[in-house]
Parts: C-alpha cells; sequence; structure tokens
C-alpha cells in the first residue's frame, strides 16, 4: 500500500479509537470535566500525563532542533526532562493536598484575593495559547504530508478533532484518550527509531546506536557527523555555539517553566490520594525518559541521512553529471508542503548545503519560510531543473537549501527509505502528541474562564449545570483561537513551546514556590510579583519576535527563549520585596499554608 492509504487507515482508526473514548467518557458533571472525578488510577494517570506533556515539541520539534543544532538544542532536552523531576517531587504533592482544580484556585485562596485569582487567569490563557499554538502548527505539519492538504487546512482538521473529544469528553474522556494516544505516540517513536539505529549503526537500541559505530565509517555515528559538518562548514555537530549563560537561562527557564505549567499540574488532581499523585508521577517520568533518551539518537540518525543524501545531489536525474543519486522522491513530496525548499543559486542543478538562509523572509512574515510562486500556465512554477520557484529574494551566501526543522522526525523514515507502514506511522505519533497536549491546554482555558472566572468571580450563584455549558463554550472558543494561532505561529513548534514555558515560569513558579514555602507571602507581593514577572517576559519576547529587535540587543546575549529565566527573578524580587513592606496574611491563611507542608488529622486536608 502507499504511504497515504497507510495514513488513511492508522490515522484513521486512531481517530475512532479516540472518539470513541470520547463518547465512552462523557463528563456528566464539573467535577468529572475538571479533574475526572479525583478517580483515576496512578498507572493510566502516569500515561496520561506522559502524553499531555509530550507534546508536538516534544515528538516533531526537540529531535528536529537536536537535529540541526546539535550540541545547542540539548538543553531543550535537559529542561524539559529536569523540569518534570522539579515538579514531581517538589511541588505536587503539595498542590494535590491543597485539593483545589486548578493553579488559579490554588492562587486566589492562597493569596485570599480576587485579583490574584483573576492575574492567574489571565497568565494561564497567555501560557496555555502560546503553548497551544505549537501544538496546532504540529498538527498542521502532519496533515499537509501525508493527507497532501495544505498546511492552514491541516490546523482546521485538527482544531475539528479536538473539538469533539475535548468538548465533549473533559478532563474525563481527555484522560483515557490520552491514555491510548501515549500509546500510539510511543510506539510511533520507537519503532522507526529501531529501524533508523539498525541502518545506520546496526544496533538494535537507538540510545546505544547513538553513541555507537556507523555503518562502514570505522568510526562512530558521532565523529562522522562531525566530520560531515566541517566539510560543508557548519559548526561541530558535537560542540555548541550558545553562551553559557543563555544555555543556563534558557535550561532554567525549561524547567522552572515546566514546574508552572497548568495542564500538567492539574494531572495530579485526578487522582484519589496525594500518595497515587506521588506514584503517577513516578510513572509519567518512567514513560516521559524512553522517548527522551531516544530523541538524541533520532536527530543523530536523521541528520546524517539528510546531508548524505541531499548534498550534491542534482534536482533530478540528467541534469548534473558526477554519478551522484538525484534527489529522492521524499525531497519532492515534502517541498509541495512549502516546507523544504531549494533555489539554484549557482546554476548548476545541485542542491549546495551549506550554513546559513537560503533566502530571506517576506515582508509581514515572522520568521523564514519560502513563498512558492506560480508559472506561466503552471500553478505550482517551476523552474529550468523541475524546481519550485520562490518569491523570496536568495541571500548572498552559497547555502541553496531550506529545511524546516519541525520535518525532520516525520521526513526521517522516508530520508532513510523505510517501509511505508512505518513513515505513516509515525505521523500518527505525531497527531496523538499534538493533540493530547492541545486537549489538556483547552481544558485549562475552560476551567480558568468557567470555574475561577465566572464561579468563583464574576457568577458565585452559576448552577453547575450552568458552569458545564460555560465550561464547554469556553473550550469551544478557545479551539478557534488555538486554530488562528496555530495557522499564523511566531516559530518553530519547539521555540513557541519554549516561549509559552517562560511564560509559566515568570508569571506562577514564584508564587506556587513561595505560596508553599513561604508562610509570610502575601497578596500584594504575589499579585505584582505575578505582573511584573509576565510583562517583563511577554515585552521581552514580542519585541523580539515581533518589533524587529536584532541579536545584537539581546539582554546579556540572552535569547528570548531563555528570558524566562530572568521573568522569575524579576517576579521573585517584587515579591518578596513587597511582600516585605506590606501587611503580613492573615493567620487563617498561615494555618492553610502549614496544614499544606504538615497536614494534621482534623485539619481537613488529609495525606492520603
Amino acid at each position: 500500500m502507499t504511504v497515504q492509504t497507510w495514513t488513511y487507515l492508522l490515522v484513521g482508526v486512531s481517530f475512532a479509537l479516540y472518539i470513541f473514548i470520547a463518547l465512552r467518557s462523557r463528563a456528566g458533571s464539573t467535577n468529572e470535566f475538571y479533574v475526572a472525578g479525583g478517580g483515576v488510577p496512578p498507572l493510566a494517570n502516569g500515561m496520561a500525563t506522559a502524553a499531555d506533556w509530550m507534546s508536538a515539541a516534544s515528538f516533531l520539534s526537540m529531535a528536529g532542533i537536536i537535529s540541526f543544532t546539535g550540541y545547542d538544542g540539548s538543553v531543550y532536552l535537559l529542561g524539559w526532562t529536569g523540569g518534570y523531576v522539579l515538579l514531581a517531587l517538589l511541588l505536587a504533592p503539595y498542590l494535590r493536598r491543597f485539593g483545589k482544580f486548578t493553579v488559579p484556585d490554588f492562587i486566589g485562596d492562597r493569596y485570599y484575593s480576587r485579583t490574584a485569582r483573576l492575574v492567574a487567569v489571565i497568565a494561564a490563557l497567555f501560557v496555555s495559547f502560546t503553548y497551544v499554538a505549537g501544538q496546532m502548527r504540529g498538527v498542521g505539519v502532519v496533515f499537509s504530508r501525508f493527507l497532501e492538504v495544505p498546511v492552514n487546512t491541516g490546523v482546521v482538521i485538527g482544531m475539528a478533532i479536538v473539538f469533539f473529544y475535548a468538548v465533549l469528553g473533559g478532563m474525563k474522556g481527555i484522560t483515557y484518550t490520552q491514555v491510548a494516544q501515549y500509546c500510539v505516540l510511543i510506539t510511533a517513536f520507537l519503532v522507526p527509531a529501531i529501524f533508523l539505529s539498525i541502518v545506520s549503526t546496526g544496533n538494535v537500541i537507538p540510545q546505544l546506536g547513538f553513541g555507537g559505530e556507523a555503518v562502514g565509517a570505522g568510526t562512530s555515528l558521532l565523529a562522522k557527523l562531525d566530520g560531515l559538518h566541517a566539510e560543508l562548514g557548519f559548526d561541530a555537530y558535537t560542540s555548541g555555539s550558545k553562551s553559557t549563560l543563555d544555555v543556563f537561562c534558557i535550561t532554567m527557564a525549561l524547567m522552572v517553566g515546566t514546574a508552572g505549567l497548568p495542564h500538567v499540574i492539574v494531572r495530579f488532581y485526578t487522582v484519589p490520594r496525594v500518595r497515587d499523585a506521588r506514584v503517577s508521577a513516578f510513572w509519567a517520568l518512567l514513560f516521559i525518559a524512553i522517548l527522551y533518551t531516544a530523541a538524541p539518537a533520532v536527530a543523530a540518525f536523521s541528520r546524517t541521512n539528510l546531508i548524505e543524501s541531499v548534498e550534491g545531489a542534482p534536482y533530478r536525474a540528467g541534469t548534473a553529471e558526477g554519478g551522484k543519486a538525484p534527489l529522492p522522491d521524499w525531497f519532492k513530496n515534502w517541498e509541495d508542503t512549502d516546507l523544504i525548499a531549494w533555489v539554484d543559486k549557482n546554476a548548476d542543478g545541485r542542491v549546495q548545503y551549506r550554513p546559513g538562509a537560503a533566502f530571506e523572509a517576506l515582508p509581514g512574515q515572522a520568521k523564514v519560510m519560502p513563498v512558492f510562486s506560480a508559472g506561466p500556465g503552471d500553478p505550482l512554477g517551476r523552474g529550468e531543473h523541475g524546481e519550485r520557484l520562490l518569491q523570496n529574494q536568495p541571500t548572498a551566501n552559497a547555502n541553496e537549501l531550506y529545511v524546516d526543522r519541525d520535518i525532520m522526525v516525520l521526513a526521517a523514515p522516508e530520508i532513510a527509505a523505510l517501509p511505508n507502514w512505518v513513515i505513516a506511522l509515525v505521523a500518527a505519533g505525531g497527531l496523538a502528541a499534538a493533540l493530547s497536549t492541545a486537549a489538556g491546554l483547552l481544558l485549562v482555558v475552560s476551567s480558568a474562564v468557567s470555574h475561577d472566572l465566572l464561579k468563583r468571580g464574576f457568577a458565585p450563584n452559576l448552577s453547575e449545570r450552568g458552569e458545564l455549558i460555560a465550561a464547554r463554550s469556553a473550550a469551544a472558543v478557545a479551539v478557534v483561537v488555538a486554530g488562528i494561532l496555530g495557522i499564523h505561529p511566531p516559530g518553530f513548534v519547539a521555540q513557541v513551546v519554549a516561549f509559552a514555558f517562560g511564560l509559566a515560569a515568570s508569571s506562577f513558579f514564584p508564587a506556587i514556590v513561595l505560596g508553599i514555602f513561604w508562610k509570610r507571602t502575601n497578596r500584594a507581593g504575589a499579585v505584582l510579583g505575578m505582573i511584573a514577572g509576565l510583562g517583563f517576559t511577554i515585552s521581552y519576547i514580542v519585541y523580539f519576535k515581533f518589533l524587529g529587535g536584532t541579536p545584537d540587543q539581546l539582554w546579556f546575549g540572552i535569547s528570548p527563549e531563555g528570558i524566562g529565566a530572568l521573568g522569575v527573578l524579576v517576579n521573585t524580587l517584587v515579591t518578596v520585596g513587597v511582600t516585605l513592606v506590606t501587611p503580613a496574611p492573615p493567620a487563617e491563611v498561615t494555618e492553610l499554608v502549614e496544614s499544606i507542608r504538615a497536614p494534621r488529622r482534623g485539619s481537613g486536608i488529609h495525606p492520603s
């Protein structure tokens, strides 16, 4: 069967399974809609948490960024993994003891303030919509190639699917759907990883193949890759170009951002007891580690195969001499998705892959992306060698190739000429990863509006039925907004997600940590700290991603992906400073904090 037939089959079966689970697990109350009734077994919750956590950024874009940036890309791997450990060990048990539905719920009650709750709701919306933009973009990328539709059409299809099972099932439907999605995504990641490892190193275990000897090279895979980079003028794959401070800040922002992500924190409320929250955190970490330890290997295999496949290859047979095989079909298939492009700068008919951008961004583009032209009588616009023609202006450097980093995991099986069913399986896994996280984020949006903004804020007399209707309506609106953001993303999937982590770090993390471990923290400090941290981080990201900020203007060389680390510092300093010069919190709040940290019988909050 063809790749497209396999894709329709595997994606269709997996989607049918998700919808069936959503129908069987339909939420009938707000408790089921927000936290699945609090009765999810730890093992199932661990799988659901892993699926919720491993978004399109983990499945599609993390290995893609590591593939292109090598050592520098490891900051995503370190930050996200370390962040989950930080969340599971430092915060999750205490938040579970508190017994509320949402992060704004915790902040509103801990800081005895509707204003604090409102600020937390706004922060949750910023974080969730930024994060979900990356997921919808990932969905569009998958559909664009394997269903042969434009990226924007793929985003709309993803919107429809998420709308169905997120709005209908709530957390109860999402949780059990995510269990199935974890099984799909981990299988879809490991099967091609094993194939690639065998082809590249002869080792069946990708994690071992990553450090093993490359087939026919007489040297290690990484040494071979460093050699290929040196020949083409790239920095060594195993060394970094980012400053130590920037690496530290990005890693820190991702770590503490993880500990402030509302859609992950809420998962610890879906189990019956605090002990179950700890057990499910262990299972989730184990399930996450399976993919995260394989991602660097997939990145290295993909990078090696890409370079060997395209460098010096003629676009089609007969256009150049020299014995190099022409570009294979995978290149032309991805070219039709507008996610890979070649501009023949020296008119030799061959692909020359070198450092630097192949062409410039068009006015109004958030990042460099190819925009293809139509030729006379030809809607695709073909050049002398059959290549797609571009509206973009070529740059002066020697590089002729543009490859969107988000396609590397999806394209890796095709580049390595793996069986069609493996290629289609990766598509199903990418969709599972993107949709699982998108659903969790949309639930955060709906609960922030219906529970925190309405029920606990402006409409306290709202009935349970009215709250459930409001939650579903908010989720429906959020799906539409998420789709719009997915069509117009500010960067690659992992970059967009990194921005979301920075926002979560600079807004929630200090408020949560200080709220648990420093009884003196008061509402004035928390509110002003969240506003300062979030405002600082948003301003920095917007300036450098949308308002023309240049690399030489970066503060201390810190990139927008890492500015959340400074946002945390700003938030913490403002919170502590304001707290020390304003009245202490009421005695009942101090007792509440003590009961969270050392629960006592009769306090109303039990450890198990």
